[in-house]
């Protein structure tokens, strides 16, 4: 699955029956809100309750990609599952620690670092393409 707007991309990477990994990419603000929202939220409709977020290459994020974040973060929650960020850069990181959403939106430096915060049967493969633990 992959899905692109016009400055935003965001492409499944890896995936379990309660976990997707996804590579987001680009700019995440007001015009693509909708675009961000709608394809997490099919992860969640499909069954993920655990969602780790690949943002080393996404590259702006202002207050609406934020409450995005925060918005999914939420939903998550209630299924009792997480939203994992891995790889967030300068800007970003700054924007959470601004915020005070450090706490709300881990960051760990990379996918695999992401998802040891998740239960080992629930974890995809990774790296992709690895056999299974």
């Amino acid at each position: 699955m992959s899905t692109r707007a016009h400055r935003l991309t965001i492409a499944e990477v890896a995936s379990s029956e309660a976990c997707a990994v996804l590579r987001v990419s680009g700019e995440l603000d007001q015009s693509c809100e909708a675009l961000f929202l709608g394809t997490l939220g099919a992860c969640v409709d499909a069954g993920h309750r655990h969602l780790v977020l690949d943002v080393t290459a996404l590259v702006f994020c202002d207050s609406r990609g934020l409450n995005c974040l925060l918005a999914m973060r939420w939903l998550l929650e209630r299924r009792e599952g997480k939203l994992l960020l891995a790889g967030a850069g300068r800007h970003l990181s700054e924007l959470l620690a601004y915020t005070g959403s450090s706490e709300l939106l881990p960051v760990r430096r990379t996918v695999g670092q992401a998802l040891l915060d998740l239960p080992l049967p629930e974890r995809p493969a990774w790296p992709p393409g690895s056999s299974s633990h």
